[in-house]
C-alpha cells in the first residue's frame, strides 16, 4: 500500500502543476472583477482586496442583459437541432445496411475540411436574398450546418460500436426502426450525446465570426459580438470588462459540469433490461 501511495504522488504533483496553470486565469478573471479601476492599477496581481460589486452593475448598464440573453436563444435552438439532426443521420449510417451508406458518411465527415472563411461572402448573400439578414436567424444555418459534420462523425462511430444484438431482439418484439432508434439506441448513445453538447455549445457560444459578418444592429448581438463593441467602450475599465467576462464564462462552466455528469452515467446507464 505504502509503495503504491508513493508511485502516485509524482501524478499529485503534475496534475496541482496542472490546476495552477488552468486554474489561475480564471481566478485572476474573476478577483480582478471585484476591484475598483484604482485597485487595479495600484496592484493589478493582488489577488486578496475588498469585494465590491459595481463592475457588475456598470456591465448590465452596457448591455450584457441583451447579448447574454441573444447568445443563450441561438445557442441552446442550434444544440437542439444538431443533436436532433445528427443522431438522425447517424442511425441510419451506422445501423443500417444500404449501398453508398460509405459514400455518403464521408460526404458528411468532408464538411470538416472546408474552411469557415470561405463560405462568408456566399452565406452573407444568401441571408441577403432570403431576408434573414441582420437576425439571430442568419446564424441558425451556419452554426448548424459546420457543426453536423463533426457531431454526425462522432454519434455514427459511438452507435458502430453498439451491440446489435439489442436491435435485433427489439425487433423480433416487433419495434419498428424509429420505435429502436427513440426508445433503445438514443437513451445509449449519452455519452456521444452529451460530448457533442458541449464541443457545439462552447463553439456555437464563443464564436464570432459569423456574427461579425451578419449581425449589425446592436439589439441582435451575440455576447462575443457585444464583447468587442464592450472592449471599445470599457478600453481603460479593466475590471468592468472582466466582470462582464466573468458572466460570459458562467454558462459554459454549468453545461461542462452538467453535461459531465450525464456522460459518467450514460456509461452504465440506458441498455434495455
Amino acid at each position: 500500500m505504502a509503495v503504491s501511495t508513493f508511485k502516485t504522488i509524482p501524478l499529485y504533483i503534475l496534475s496541482l502543476i496542472l490546476l495552477v496553470f488552468t486554474g489561475y486565469p480564471f481566478l485572476y478573471m474573476v478577483l480582478t472583477s471585484f476591484k475598483t479601476q484604482e485597485m487595479f492599477f495600484k496592484d493589478p496581481f493582488s489577488l486578496f482586496t475588498p469585494v465590491q460589486f459595481s463592475n457588475y452593475v456598470l456591465a448590465f448598464e452596457k448591455g450584457l442583459t441583451r447579448y447574454f440573453a441573444n447568445s443563450l436563444y441561438i445557442t441552446a435552438l442550434s444544440v437542439i437541432l444538431i443533436v436532433l439532426f445528427a443522431a438522425l443521420a447517424s442511425y441510419p449510417l451506422s445501423r443500417i445496411r444500404f449501398r453508398m451508406s460509405k459514400a455518403l458518411f464521408m460526404l458528411f465527415v468532408s464538411g470538416m475540411m472546408l474552411p469557415i472563411h470561405s463560405t462568408l461572402i456566399p452565406i452573407f448573400k444568401l441571408t441577403q436574398d432570403a431576408g434573414i439578414y441582420d437576425s439571430l436567424m442568419a446564424l441558425l444555418g451556419p452554426y448548424i450546418a459546420f457543426s453536423l459534420p463533426i457531431s454526425i462523425f462522432i454519434l455514427t462511430q459511438f452507435m458502430s460500436e453498439l451491440p446489435r444484438e439489442i436491435e435485433e431482439a427489439a425487433e423480433i418484439d416487433g419495434c419498428s426502426h424509429r420505435r429502436i432508434f427513440w426508445n433503445i439506441v438514443l437513451p445509449m448513445i449519452t455519452p456521444a450525446l452529451s460530448t457533442i453538447v458541449i464541443y457545439n455549445f462552447i463553439h456555437i457560444w464563443t464564436e464570432f465570426i459569423f456574427a461579425l459578418v451578419l449581425i449589425t444592429s446592436p439589439e441582435n448581438m451575440t455576447l462575443p459580438l457585444g464583447m468587442q463593441k464592450y472592449y471599445g467602450e470599457l478600453t481603460v475599465n479593466v475590471p468592468a470588462l472582466m466582470a462582464a467576462l466573468t458572466m460570459a464564462s458562467l454558462p459554459i462552466l454549468l453545461v461542462y459540469f452538467f453535461a459531465q455528469e450525464k456522460i459518467v452515467k450514460g456509461l452504465t446507464g440506458g441498455a434495455v433490461k
